[in-house]
């Protein structure tokens, strides 16, 4: 190997080095035997070394320096050398006449040749070997410099010896620092050589599609060959050239990049995928193109189609492990789309603009959609033709396939970018998106297929217990505890979060299309044939599905169209024993059934919708019967001149059966309740909330009450809890513009005798049978009960928690149920021996301070828990929604 660096001759003895121009050629520091400095380094200033080239033959010298079989004069200057010379030619032959051992002269150099010169170093690299790299250059410390008039900087002191003057300048000297000067002006001024850029990119380019030419060995896969360092060097090119031109001015590479259909090449090859693994580096490429380059690519025809092609390659065998590659070529997209939305039209075209289609073939507008467009056809297909089963692949149908993946990461990226995609902010580009894709229908079919997904044996009370899943973290959802079927369930609930969040964050024509197809699609075509059908087993399960699904959604077009796919759109008050929608009727009705199981299911699931901020379900649950506050008596108030009725001790209690409703101030009739005030008037300020509390505490006697003989016994224990969930519900009701008042009864003209309609009706009933039923079936209509009294509605206030309310004959009230159920308690319990010890041997078990043990009306004297709970928590509920205002 020869040395071609150019650098000052090693044995040149105290030679100042200078800068220069040159590389050693790729040479390996093992075969330069002069000690230069690294050969790569590009103007690398040599260090001063003392040596000699070792007697190298002549033919073996190309850096023209001193013939190396001549003695070299101490002080001969060295020249810079010749570059790209071949070992054979010496580039510095000595000048004629000179032979081995004679004294060279400063005036005898080689005269340094230019031809052959490498280029500089650069982003890219011209076609050919990649040059091995060398050791770094050693540092050398800088040689002191003689002071002025010929000594040393440093003066004589103690210890040392005088130094001996320094002889000035010689003419040898003086013509090397000219020279010097020379050099140094000549390496300032001297420019790189220009590299012609789109011949190293056509030679890349050249590289590739030979390579399919040449290669024999199909099996050698694509990291195995040149092809994507030849990639990585055209991008480079083409990152290269977009800085030395113009911004928005395209490059003669970027315009033979285009001009010659190098991307469609490019998808055709990924799409054989040959050489093995092409696919992936095709992705890649075109990922980092469009994601460096930054001069507008898109709308062009030869980078927009191919772009195409590769989208429809998502999900193809052949290409089954480029799930990353294909997430990120899908993100580079995705952003390119929310930057410039009017890319939308030519990504989406699918194979349309395969078959001649072009963008502007596409409506531009909503409005040019048409109105017989049936939902849930083709949006890109003309209204004519039927929609196909399965529509060509784009950019939406390569997300939602990736949105399936098994790979965690590779789903989430592929979600995200999703969320970016349905965000636009223009109209026409969300209209496109709905209109020229199918992604209201894929994100539905998965929803369906999740939860067909979900095995039928599946415990219900394993579907109320899941908490909510995210579809950030459906993994951790799915790992913590194990029961049948709850991985598919965290699946199920997992894209239903994530669709919730599509719609929630969507533009509101792509929310309105997807939440359509989500009602059509699941809630009538798969939850309402289950929901309506007559077996146990499919209507606990459904139920319980249901209210995971309500328990679910937030969004609110979502919420909207779930809300009115249970209850109906009816508003108006209802009349007994009508059913204008038949799911409704059916939902409340099995709130009452004959199996318990059932009866708690559908509880929760009201429970669920009452918690949900949509004013439609208190409406059409209760508000709707309430409105013109027919419950009241009508009639002029009567003043009382009886006086208070006195208590008859030998009443057997039948004479309770002739009113069994208990309008007529029973309270006052029996267990030490406060007086009702005369009919007509209504109390206000702080007595009369102390006053409707202390109603209800004192409403069951205190023969039935045990909480009394427990720490943290009193009702004080449910404040904290009621001022939450007033808040919350306060909070939920502001923007419904409820009044603050009841309305006057002087505008409210009740057209029919009051029924508290279907929902109220089947709660009181149920809590008519509080003491004969099982304990969490009671738990869960006091729930529901007391989750209606927190609301902040005025007429719903004075229904269930006004206990002075004068009722019209035949109505009742919460109140008034619970009077009823306190009567038939007290009868029950004169006929059980030691009721109160028993009673409070219960209360502990249900606390879990002693273990369970069977005895005799254990069904009696839990309800009996229940209902003293229930009567301090509808007293918590009352003090916390402070005095009500306004007229009765």
């Amino acid at each position: 190997m020869v040395c071609m660096g150019g650098y000052p001759h090693p044995g040149a003895w105290g030679a100042v080095p200078v800068p220069v121009q040159g590389v050693h050629g790729g040479l390996s520091p093992s075969r330069c035997t002069g000690g230069y400095p690294h050969p790569g380094a590009w103007g690398a200033v040599p260090i001063p070394v003392q040596g000699v080239h070792g007697g190298l033959s002549p033919s073996r010298c190309m850096g023209g320096c001193p013939h190396p079989g001549a003695r070299c004069a101490r002080g001969a200057i060295p020249t810079p050398v010749h570059r790209g010379l071949s070992r054979s030619r010496c580039g510095g032959a000595p000048p004629a006449g000179l032979s081995p051992g004679a004294v060279l002269k400063p005036s005898d150099r080689c005269k340094p040749s230019t031809a052959n010169a490498p280029p500089p170093p650069g982003p890219f690299q011209l076609p050919g070997p990649v040059p091995r790299r060398s050791r770094p250059i050693p540092p050398h410390p800088a040689p002191s410099r003689p002071a002025p008039g010929g000594a040393t900087a440093a003066g004589p002191g103690p210890g040392r010896r005088e130094a001996r003057p320094v002889p000035g300048p010689g003419p040898v000297f003086a013509a090397m620092l000219s020279r010097l000067g020379a050099l140094l002006q000549q390496a300032v001024e001297t420019r790189e050589p220009s590299v012609d850029l789109l011949e190293a990119f056509t030679e890349h380019w050249k590289g590739i599609t030979g390579y399919y030419l040449e290669a024999t060995d199909e099996s050698i896969h694509a990291r195995q060959t040149d092809i994507p360092w030849r990639l990585k060097q055209m991008l480079d090119i083409l990152v290269y050239e977009e800085k030395q031109f113009p911004a928005g001015e395209a490059g003669p590479c970027l315009e033979y990049l285009l001009q010659h259909k190098v991307l469609e090449t490019l998808s055709t090859l990924g799409k054989a995928e040959y050489p093995p693994g092409m696919r992936q580096q095709v992705l890649l490429f075109f990922s980092r193109v469009l994601g460096q380059v930054q001069h507008p690519l898109l709308h062009y025809l030869n980078v927009h189609r191919p772009v195409q092609k590769l989208l429809q390659l998502s999900g193809d065998r052949l290409g089954c492990g480029t799930e990353k590659e294909e997430v990120q070529f899908a993100a580079i997209l995705c952003t390119k789309i929310k930057q410039d939305p009017t890319l939308l039209a030519y990504i989406l075209e699918g194979k349309g603009i395969l078959n001649g289609r072009r963008a502007q073939e596409l409506p531009a507008s909503p409005a040019e959609k048409g109105a017989e467009h049936p939902p849930g056809t083709a949006a890109g297909s003309p209204p004519a033709e039927p929609s196909p089963p399965r529509r060509d692949s784009n950019l939406i149908t390569s997300l939602v396939g990736l949105c399936k993946s098994k790979k965690s990461r590779v789903a989430l990226k592929a979600r995200e970018n999703l969320l970016l995609l349905v965000g636009l902010a223009q109209e026409a580009a969300a209209a496109c998106l709905v209109r020229s894709s199918t992604l209201c229908q894929l994100l539905t079919e998965h929803l369906c297929d999740l939860y067909s997904a979900v095995p039928a044996c599946t415990d219900p009370a394993d579907i109320l217990a899941l908490e909510r899943v995210s579809w950030r973290s459906q993994s951790d959802a799915a790992s913590d505890g194990v029961f049948l079927g709850k991985e598919s369930l965290a699946a199920f609930f997992s894209w239903l979060d994530y669709l919730d969040e599509l719609v929630m964050g969507a533009h509101p024509v792509v929310a309105d299309a997807i939440t359509e197809a989500v009602e059509e699609k699941f809630f009538q075509g798969i939850l309402q044939p289950q929901l309506l059908q007559m077996s146990e087993l499919t209507i606990l399960s459904a139920t319980a599905m249901l209210t995971g699904t309500v328990r679910q959604i937030r969004a609110p077009p979502l919420l909207h169209r779930l809300v009115f796919f249970l209850l109906g759109p009816d508003r108006h008050p209802e009349t007994p024993g009508e059913a204008p929608y038949p799911l409704r009727t059916q939902l409340i009705d099995r709130c009452n059934h004959l199996s318990d199981e059932i009866s708690l299911a559908s509880l929760r699931l009201f429970e669920e919708l009452l918690q949900k901020p949509h004013e439609h379900v208190v409406h059409s649950l209760a508000l709707r019967n309430l409105e013109a506050r027919g419950y009241l008596q009508r009639s002029p108030p009567i003043p009382d001149e009886r006086g208070p009725p006195e208590p008859d001790p030998d009443e057997d209690g039948l004479d309770l059966e002739e009113d069994p409703y208990f309008t007529d101030g029973f309270p006052d009739a029996g267990f030490g309740t406060v007086k009702a005030p005369l009919r007509g008037s209504a109390p206000s300020g702080k007595g009369q909330v102390s006053e409707v509390v202390s109603s209800f505490l004192c409403l069951v006697p205190e023969e039935a009450k045990t909480s009394s003989c427990m720490e943290e016994g009193g009702y004080d224990t449910y404040v904290h809890d009621a001022l939450g969930t007033v808040h919350a519900c306060r909070a939920s009701a502001a923007p419904w513009g409820w009044p603050l008042a009841p309305r006057p009864l002087d505008s409210c003209h009740p057209e029919a005798a009051f029924y508290e309609g279907h929902f109220l009706k089947v709660l009181f009933d149920r809590m008519t049978r509080i003491l004969d039923q099982p304990y969490s079936l009671n738990l869960q209509v006091t729930s529901v009960l007391s989750r209606l009294a927190a609301l902040p509605h005025p007429h719903l206030h004075e229904y269930l928690l006004d206990p002075y309310l004068n009722l019209a004959p035949g109505c009742r009230s919460l109140f008034s149920v619970l009077v009823r159920v306190i009567g038939d308690l007290m009868q029950r319990l004169q006929r059980v021996p030691h009721c109160r010890a028993k009673l409070l041997l219960v209360r502990q078990q249900l606390m879990g301070l002693v273990p369970g043990e069977q005895m005799d009306h254990m069904m009696l004297f839990k309800g009996v828990v229940v209902l003293e709970e229930f009567c301090k928590e509808l007293a918590a509920i009352a003090l916390v929604k402070g005095p009500r205002e306004g007229p009765p």
